[in-house]
């Protein structure tokens, strides 16, 4: 039997390639002969870069780069091993999570240390990025990434802009003479599942700029800067386009990359799909197993089990998924290619318990012998 597994990591428990290694031990108890190959597996967001990097014989890359709040940190990004791809999430180096409650504040948080990873990866020999952008705790329009590969983003005095959304407030001017050259032959994969435009009631500073901690006046200014900068941006590249779907992610991130670089934006899961190249194993499948920390009506919403059970289908292969826990609404994942999915608490037990690692992992294995158990049975 040839068993493909493709499971999504069990967020605060297992990595996506732990939670796949229990479950072939477990499909090992039962077939013991059965090909197993487990492929990492992630959305974009969070564990895409752990997942992926080490998922596909890469090697996880430390840096230490400028922080959200403008001090140092150590980020994390993955190099795979044609040594030309580069992993990377933004929030490593600009996430929400980075910054504690009573400094949230977008006017002041930037993006430049995305430019610094992205330019160490580029002078490590990468040409290809594949980049999560979600969690943001900034709304810079990525004019702090564009100033760390080099553009110049001046105010009427001719000097840089400062960082955070206040530097939109007094940008005037953008000079590209300076930019890294190895920017022009790089592309971008952008995980992005939202679609909102740079500006207005639907735009980044409207939608997310109160969870990053600004204020309704804040906001106002800050939409006003963004189309400020928006307009500067057109006179200078005629395809920047601040409607474009996604433009507003990440504070105005996707809008940076679009006009900027040779990037495009894309659903998270399907970049991953392409990347790891599932389509062609599971082609050869007996079997597919996939899964996630917990399995709901939002699963079938573009998440990672449901892109593996699309292909699935496409060839006729039937689908397994297990997860942490499930929810009364999960059974919409059965019209969505899931034929079966099973939870992997063997017991009544406390959260903590439940996410202790060695128990998920356990409880993985227990659970996917039994499944596979029964599949053995003839009837």
């Amino acid at each position: 039997m040839n068993i493909v597994i493709a499971i999504d990591s069990l967020k605060g428990s297992l990595t996506s390639l732990e939670a796949g290694k229990a479950i072939e031990t477990g499909i090992k108890k039962v077939y013991s002969e059965a090909v197993t190959k487990v492929l990492p597996l992630a959305d974009g967001g969070e564990g895409t870069v752990e997942a992926l990097t080490l998922g596909m014989g890469g090697k996880l890359q430390s840096i230490e780069v400028t922080g959200p709040l403008g001090n140092k940190i150590l980020a994390q990004y993955g190099i795979l091993s044609d040594g030309k791809t580069a992993i990377v999430e933004m929030a490593a180096a600009a996430g929400i999570t980075l910054v504690p409650d009573n400094k949230r504040n977008p006017l002041y948080t930037t993006t430049y240390g995305v430019g610094e990873i992205l330019l160490d990866a580029m002078h490590k020999g990468c040409r290809h990025f594949i980049i999560g952008i979600g969690g943001s705790a900034t709304n810079d329009g990525g004019v702090g990434m564009l100033q760390a590969l080099g553009y110049d983003m001046l105010d009427a005095d001719g000097k840089p802009v400062p960082f955070g959304a206040a530097g939109l407030k007094v940008l005037c001017r953008i000079d590209d003479s300076r930019v890294t050259p190895e920017l022009k032959e790089c592309s971008f994969r952008i995980a992005c599942d939202v679609t909102n435009p740079l500006c207005g009631e639907k735009g980044c500073s409207a939608i997310y700029g109160p969870q990053k901690g600004a204020t309704s006046e804040d906001i106002a200014l800050m939409d006003k800067w963004m189309g400020d900068y928006a307009r500067i941006s057109k006179e200078k590249y005629s395809h920047a386009d601040a409607n474009a779907p996604g433009a507003g992610a990440a504070g105005g991130l996707g809008f940076a990359f679009l006009t900027f670089t040779n990037a495009t934006l894309e659903s998270g899961i399907e970049i991953v799909l392409a990347e790891t190249k599932l389509e062609n194993h599971i082609e050869k499948a007996d079997l597919v197993i996939t899964g996630e920390g917990r399995l709901d009506g939002q699963t079938v919403m573009g998440k990672a089990p449901v892109g593996v059970a699309k292909i699935a289908k496409k060839y006729n292969k039937p689908v397994i998924a297990f997860a942490g826990c499930v929810t009364p609404d999960a059974r919409a994942c059965n019209e969505h290619g899931i034929d079966a999915f099973f939870p992997i608490l063997r017991g009544v037990v406390s959260l903590s318990e439940a996410m202790e690692a060695e128990n998920a992992r356990q409880n993985m294995i227990d659970t996917v012998e039994q499944a596979m158990r029964l599949l053995k049975v003839k009837i």
